[in-house]
């Protein structure tokens, strides 16, 4: 275990969530899994056993009794209260700034003073979720990549309040996941998004203005600069969605064309097309032949 932290707490069962639950509680931590309401909290734990069983089981790592078992030593509620006796609380619910500071305000004022608070954001200032605790000595932003078992890196984000000690704990307790941290600053995009964010958005800007077609431009980037996947399947990988409200974010807080999203991407966004998760992004995931163009 990595110092101090034995227990730790996930709010939000979704995609991000579920998989840090299923890699902390593999790595022999003690989890608490909240959700908001019966129907998510039942969609979670589905979830998490999606997780487990297709990184874990079908990997190898584990037999489908140990899956099973990992899941039942998951603790899953609908209450903050479960949470209290937490070393380490993190946040991964959705991507708006008033229902995560909300969320730690609540928790501030329900957990014990030397719990850790750390949040997944990809793109949201850490500083202003800090400052609305007690605690921004020890707050930070522990930011997973998708999928959550499979993606070794894991940044951590320093505020200009954030305490050695904490990142230090931190930085410990992510090695013991066998995850790879990296320290970023609190700034838009951290580190690999400030990267890749740009990439994607002239990947569709180069569509929007005939370059070629998503295939192509994918096999491009694949076979020429050795990319595992092409912008287009990324884009869908990640979300459109997703993908749009971070370049929003690093628009607005640089007012640089490069992190403006393209007509084309908010259009889509707008639609409903977000990738593979509605089936429908560049490419169209409701077809037989996954990996047609949408």
């Amino acid at each position: 275990m990595a110092g101090s932290i034995r227990k730790v707490g996930v709010v939000g069962c979704g995609l991000m969530g579920s998989g840090i639950a299923h890699v902390t509680a593999h790595a022999g931590y003690s989890v608490v899994v909240r959700e908001v309401s019966p129907e998510l909290l039942e969609k979670g734990i589905q979830n998490v056993r999606n997780s487990i069983q297709r990184w874990s089981v079908r990997k190898g790592q584990m037999t489908e009794e140990e899956g099973q078992a990992l899941v039942a030593r998951i603790q899953f509620t609908t209450e903050l209260q479960p949470l209290a006796d937490c070393d380490l609380v993190i946040e991964a619910i959705t991507e708006n700034m008033d229902m995560k500071k909300q969320l730690f305000r609540e928790l501030d004022k329900l957990c014990k003073p030397e719990a850790i608070f750390a949040s997944n954001t990809s793109s949201l200032c850490i500083t202003e979720m800090a400052v609305v605790t007690k605690r921004p000595a020890r707050f930070l932003g522990l930011h997973f990549f998708n999928p959550v078992p499979v993606m070794k890196l894991v940044e951590i984000i320093r505020t200009d309040l954030t305490a050695p000690e904490t990142v230090e704990t931190v930085l410990g307790f992510v090695q013991t996941l066998g995850k790879t941290p990296v320290r970023a600053p609190d700034r838009p995009g951290f580190i690999v998004n400030r990267l890749l964010v740009p990439y994607l958005l002239d990947a569709v800007r180069c569509l929007e203005e005939g370059l070629s077609t998503p295939e192509e431009i994918d096999q491009a980037m694949v076979l020429g600069c050795g990319h595992p996947m092409g912008p287009f399947t990324l884009l869908d990988f990640v979300g459109l969605d997703t993908t749009y409200y971070i370049a929003q974010a690093m628009y607005d807080e640089f007012k640089d064309p490069r992190y403006a999203p393209p007509p084309l991407l908010k259009r889509m966004v707008l639609a409903g097309f977000h990738g593979r998760k509605t089936g429908r992004g560049f490419y169209d995931y409701t077809k037989k032949e996954e990996g047609k163009a949408g």
